[in-house]
């Protein structure tokens, strides 16, 4: 457990933090909470599913990494199955700034990764930026989501962006968290395998540049991203940011990433090469290997 999950979880009440702490403290604990846990927790905190949801961001925002602006932001991603995802902003010093993950992006893509189907509710600690309200707008729920906040009454995120521009404006009827299949070669090789099993189950409608990463943690783990693209195209998420988020929320470090795969489709009209490449040589020199694929 990393000392700010541990102190987070020190500062709820007692009753919460009790409860909490057989989750929080187990060695399979991945940032997330079963539609049966959050029902015990609510049993045993005696809190309403909103108020338990905000008692909970101080422990999503204990995964922030936040070198660049020593602000942490906390969300929780509520599915339709019950399952809540919990998600934090991450900055990388010595990276361009726009490279930067919100909380709101990270919780999203965690329940994204976890291949929930839907959301109903996203909770976090500050208002939405038009960055996040924009990526939000992207999701198949979208017409429907709730947004929580601290001492607010919840709101739809279409009170949050009105007269909204998204997918329907350009002809999309497959949204965010719409399952994806697009057939690539196979290769041998498992971690380019999980490469490209990720860049299959990409969004990417606009450009249909696929792409996906692995980063291999050991010889038998490691995390996979998704490329997440949206209608402003600004707000999109790159593959790598999906992956480092997945590596944060699991307990892994940066410094056990051994080899990163990068698997693009062939003749895109954009790469995350670059982009990709120069952040994790300012993670710590990591080299990138780029793997293009062709569609079957």
């Amino acid at each position: 457990m990393n000392d700010s999950l541990l102190n987070a979880l020190q500062r709820c009440t007692p009753r919460l933090g009790e409860a909490l702490r057989p989750y929080v403290m187990a060695d399979t604990f991945k940032a997330s909470f079963s539609a049966e846990e959050v029902s015990a927790l609510q049993q045993a905190s005696g809190l309403s599913a909103t108020e338990l949801a905000l008692a909970l961001l101080p422990l999503a925002a204990s995964y922030a990494i936040t070198p660049l602006s020593h602000f942490n932001v906390g969300a929780i991603a509520q599915g339709i199955s019950g399952r809540w995802y919990l998600g934090a902003n991450m900055e990388f010093a010595s990276a361009p700034i726009q490279q930067t993950i919100h909380a709101e992006q990270s919780a999203i893509n965690h329940a994204w990764m976890c291949n929930e189907p839907q959301l109903t509710a996203v909770t976090v600690n500050y208002t939405p930026c038009g960055h996040c309200r924009q990526f939000m707008n992207e999701l198949n729920s979208a017409q429907q989501l709730t947004i929580h906040l601290p001492g607010c009454a919840p709101q739809t995120l279409h009170d949050y962006l009105p007269n909204a521009f998204g997918p329907k404006d350009l002809g999309i009827t497959d949204t965010l968290f719409d399952p994806q299949a697009h057939p690539f070669a196979a290769q041998s090789d498992p971690l380019i395998e999980a490469a490209i099993d990720a860049a299959s189950q990409s969004y990417a409608p606009y450009t249909r540049a696929y792409s996906g990463i692995a980063l291999q943690i050991d010889g038998e783990h490691w995390v996979t991203g998704r490329y997440a693209e949206n209608a402003a195209f600004n707000p999109s998420l790159p593959p790598l940011q999906s992956a480092l988020i997945m590596l944060q929320l699991q307990g892994y470090p940066v410094s056990a990433i051994t080899r990163a795969v990068l698997v693009e489709v062939s003749d895109a009209a954009l790469s995350q090469q670059s982009a990709s490449a120069a952040i994790l040589t300012a993670l710590g020199g990591y080299s990138l290997e780029t793997v293009t694929v062709f569609s079957k």
